[in-house]
């Protein structure tokens, strides 16, 4: 069985080019999410669901553009393994015309554990919480993240994370949402100092984000170090993996695929010899 949530847009949700920001998508997810288990879950004690679970992995497909409009957006979401101390779902956002017709924007899947956060460690599902997810199930492929890559130091790809107050959510951890922040501003840091984005006339648009969470990041003054790399650069895709650290220990990483977009025609188009030269460099 499948959750529908209506999400309404904000102005404030949009890029310099008028659609939802890739990082945005995220928030919406989460509303989602905690909408389902508020909704399936009322007055019982698998409502701990709700707020009461850290994620593990976000897998983040951007199929297509959404642009601002007055009516909310559509979000299915279900359940798709159950297992003893974690659960993954799956989401849709999607609009819908009269006719049925339905144009996909993301699609995204999230492993999740339930957290006591009064002793910072995870524990199993409670047999009234398998018995809601399962209710929830339609089995998938289930998601196995990749074996983490080595940092690589380049020229410009050292950035540092500070976190604002408003970061943190009611358990004193940086919200799962704000890490995307975070890995965003550290990409636009590297190709910034590759001499900008592109070329006139192109633009990296994100068509693939995968994060892994391996440790809580917390507010405090001294900024976190973020480093960030071009792995592989395709004909038309140029793919990034970053590191969030404290010291010698890895918070959280994610691999970012991103293509390039010619400005006029708003398709694909070969990577520029000028930046493919620059990030190899």
């Amino acid at each position: 069985m499948r959750h529908l949530y209506r999400c309404p847009l904000r102005w404030a949700d949009l890029d310099l080019l008028g659609h939802v920001n890739n990082v945005t998508y995220v928030d919406y997810l989460q509303e989602a999410r905690v909408d389902l288990f508020r909704t399936h879950a009322p007055h019982s004690r698998s409502e701990d669901l709700a707020e009461g679970v850290v994620v593990v992995r976000h897998e983040v497909t951007y199929v297509s553009s959404l642009t601002f409009g007055p009516a909310p957006v559509s979000i299915e979401c279900w359940v798709t393994e159950v297992r003893a101390a974690s659960f993954t779902m799956a989401y849709e956002i999607f609009a819908e015309d009269d006719a049925g017709e339905r144009t996909v924007h993301l699609e995204a899947r999230t492993v999740l554990t339930p957290y006591v956060f009064a002793t910072e460690r995870p524990r199993r599902l409670h047999p009234e919480e398998r018995d809601m997810l399962g209710r929830l199930l339609e089995p998938a492929e289930p998601v196995r993240p990749t074996a983490a890559p080595e940092p690589i130091d380049v020229p410009g790809g050292s950035y540092p994370v500070h976190v604002r107050f408003s970061d943190v959510d009611v358990y004193g951890h940086v919200n799962n949402v704000k890490y995307f922040e975070y890995f965003q501003e550290a990409r636009i840091h590297l190709m910034a100092a590759h001499g900008r984005e592109l070329d006139d006339g192109y633009h990296l648009v994100v068509a693939q984000t995968d994060v892994d969470y391996k440790r809580p990041i917390l507010f405090r003054p001294e900024p976190y170090d973020c480093r960030t790399w071009v792995s592989r650069i395709g004909s038309t895709s140029v793919v990034f993996e970053s590191v969030v650290r404290d010291g010698d220990q890895v918070l959280a990483r994610a691999r970012v695929v991103g293509v390039c977009m010619d400005n006029e025609t708003g398709r694909p188009t070969p990577v520029p010899d000028r930046f493919r030269g620059l990030v190899t460099a």
